[in-house]
């Protein structure tokens, strides 16, 4: 849990690097939340909305979906939980790119590039690969590595 939870703790820290361990942990306990959130608001409604429009069999629309307050609180916990992770997933993503010995531009580039029609889902798998790779060994230009701090090896 500690690990899911360093981000919060370097709420706005652009600078130094990340573990694959943080990045990752972190991106399971948002997904998480999500979930948790989803099926509040699935429980609460959600669902007749998804299948709002459809007409029955008899032809006639189906009525707009009335939504009780577990939809609303799914989605009122979901919005705040957005809210206040945006900065910390886009202050990790900064650092993980750190930990590859990349500048912190590069993110802005896969969210551009990403967005392109065509080849934006090559761009976001690409982006996915370097999220997966280790880091530099060592220290690089963004600081010492995460993974062993002192910089030296106990029996090497």
């Amino acid at each position: 849990m500690e690990w899911m939870l360093m981000p919060y703790r370097r709420y706005a820290q652009f600078s130094g690097r990340a573990r694959r361990k943080e990045y990752w942990m972190f991106a399971l306990f948002m997904f998480l939340v999500y979930m948790v959130c989803a099926g509040l608001m699935l429980a609460g409604g959600g669902m007749a909305a998804l299948t709002a429009g459809i007409p029955e069999p008899d032809g006639l629309p189906v009525a707009a979906p009335e939504f009780n307050p577990l939809f609303w609180l799914g989605a009122g916990l979901l919005g705040i939980f957005a809210l206040a992770s945006f900065i910390p997933s886009i202050a990790v993503g900064v650092r993980r790119l750190h930990d590859r010995d990349m500048s912190g531009w590069w993110y802005l580039g896969f969210i551009l590039g990403g967005a392109i029609p065509v080849i934006g889902g090559l761009i976001s798998l690409g982006f996915l690969v370097l999220m997966c790779l280790p880091g530099t060994t060592g220290m690089n230009r963004f600081g010492d590595d995460p993974k062993n701090p002192v910089g030296y090896d106990v029996f090497g």
